[in-house]
């Protein structure tokens, strides 16, 4: 039955083969626009799909919904006295099928499906959403990047390519997703059950059972019918061993999955992720499991990292792809000189973006010692603590890339690859000189070493005052306005550090109820 739903609308489908599609699915009953606030919301109406397919270039132009955006997260935006909000589709990204397991169509006996149409947010003829950031910050990294490479031809490490001879630049993207797996109204699990995450001998990669191993091998397979690419899902590093009750069923389930999707074009990869997050929590569902994304769900446990591959190809007058980070030596050098322009831009402002990259309170509870959190502001090829990574590659040129550690499902992958970029590109203008990577253990490193080594901010309060101090390189191009910047650190003051402060901890009773 699965293999008769339509799962996507590829980019640039035309709009007469979109509504041929549609009318043969009759199963896909609704149509939703995807728009995303600055808060990671997206929207998810339920439009019948016939008022899309009888005027579906209204939906194009953005004048077929108007709604109201005081109702999602824009501030100094979208007002009480001026909150009316467009949102015009996107069609040069991929329309995904979200369908309703729990609810059947009576004509065709098939799930009722939603198209969920990503889409932009306009107020006042302006875009004014985090998708919009990042396909502008897109367009201007890739203006200033070949006016770059055509002034300055020669690429060290990489004398094989010309720069004068670039005609356009590819940027791509790869998340990985961890997430923590429970039972719902279980006992609560006892802390000494769990396995440390920084001993993961027995633990990582490590066989799952029952109901998790059926989400996952379900989840596995139904998104690669959604043309994902799947590359792989497995164990993280620890958990409880679950227990069965009378009856078979599995109880006290508590660990840690990740899966592994291909890479793809930057504002799509960003797309992928919102829509892979909710499939999974939905299946997962079905199993009678809960999926927990939060930076730090557990006490004393691995938190949920949403590692960040990052690539910049160019295409030269051949119509030949280039990967700009290897160099043409993979055993004398890890990566060209534009691939340690970026990573050094990364390591420069890492502070100023991290507002946009660690975007919650709770992320930085994950960004302590231990528990293979990327701490420390180095890179390396293989140690799990640096912030970036490396990753061995082998000799292949085209898989050479950047991964930086940082992000979690909480960031917003929009604002999170817009700064990342904007950072990137300010280290290869600049030609930022390289420092050498750290391949030690860092764990292992004597006292005085390892305090030697930046470390990232501690908290948000901190990363919003680095913002603030420094944030030139974002407005450069329009792309991060001052006024963006302003209200984002308002807002997250406002609306996330503020109230935390303003409440007592629980673990505060515990410490000084009885004194």
């Amino acid at each position: 039955m699965m293999n008769e739903l339509l799962y996507k609308i590829p980019a640039h489908t035309p709009r007469e083969e979109i509504v041929a599609q549609l009318k043969a699915h009759p199963e896909v009953r609704f149509v939703s626009l995807v728009g995303i606030d600055m808060a990671e919301n997206d929207t998810d109406e339920k439009i019948p799909v016939q008022i899309f397919l009888d005027d579906i270039d209204a939906f194009y132009n953005g004048t077929a919904v108007q709604t109201d955006g005081s109702s999602v997260v824009l501030p100094k935006i979208a007002t009480i006295e001026n909150a009316k909000v467009d949102l015009p589709v996107d069609p040069s990204v991929n329309w995904f099928v979200d369908y309703n397991p729990e609810s059947s169509d009576e004509e065709t006996g098939l799930p009722i499906g939603t198209l969920r149409i990503p889409s932009f947010v306009v107020h006042e003829g302006k875009r004014v959403d985090p998708r919009a950031v990042l396909t502008d910050t897109l367009v201007y990294v890739k203006k200033e990047l070949l006016k770059f490479f055509h002034e300055n031809p020669k690429i060290s490490a990489a004398p094989s390519l010309n720069g004068a001879d670039i005609e356009d630049i590819v940027f791509t993207s790869a998340t990985e997703l961890e997430f923590w797996v429970k039972t719902p109204l279980d006992d609560n699990a006892s802390i000494e059950e769990m396995s440390a995450s920084q001993v993961m001998n027995e633990q990582y990669w490590e066989r799952t059972h029952g109901a998790v191993r059926s989400a996952l091998e379900e989840c596995l397979i139904q998104l690669e019918k959604y043309g994902f690419h799947m590359e792989m899902g497995h164990k993280e590093v620890g958990g409880v061993k679950a227990q069965i009750d009378d009856t078979g069923r599995m109880t006290h389930v508590c660990e840690q999955i990740e899966i592994d999707w291909k890479y793809d074009d930057a504002v799509q990869a960003a797309d992928n992720e919102l829509f892979i997050r909710t499939f999974v929590r939905e299946i997962f569902r079905l199993y009678g499991l809960e999926v927990n994304f939060k930076a730090k769900p557990l006490i004393g446990l691995a938190g949920n990292g949403e590692h960040t591959h990052l690539s910049l190809a160019a295409i030269t007058k051949d119509g030949k792809r280039h990967n700009l980070f290897a160099a043409d030596d993979q055993n004398a050098h890890y990566m060209s000189a534009v691939g340690y322009g970026a990573l050094m831009g990364l390591l420069k402002n890492y502070e100023a973006i991290n507002p946009f990259v660690s975007a919650t309170n709770d992320a930085f509870n994950r960004l302590k010692p231990g528990f293979e959190a990327p701490v420390n502001l180095v890179y390396s090829a293989r140690n799990r603590s640096a912030c970036i990574r490396i990753p061995v590659t082998g000799s292949s040129p085209k898989a050479k890339r950047v991964e930086y550690r940082v992000p979690d499902p909480s960031s917003n992958p929009y604002l999170c690859f817009a700064a990342v970029l904007m950072a990137g590109i300010d280290g290869i203008r600049n030609r930022i000189e390289p420092r050498e990577p750290i391949d030690k253990d860092l764990y292992e490193l004597a006292p005085e070493e390892y305090f030697d080594i930046d470390k990232l901010p501690g908290s948000l309060d901190q990363a919003l005052e680095a913002l603030e101090d420094d944030h030139d390189f974002l407005t450069e191009g329009d792309v991060f306005t001052p006024d963006l910047i302003e209200t984002w650190i308002e807002y997250k003051r406002t609306n996330e550090i503020e109230p935390l402060r303003l409440r007592p901890h629980p673990y505060e009773f515990q410490l000084y109820y009885d004194l």
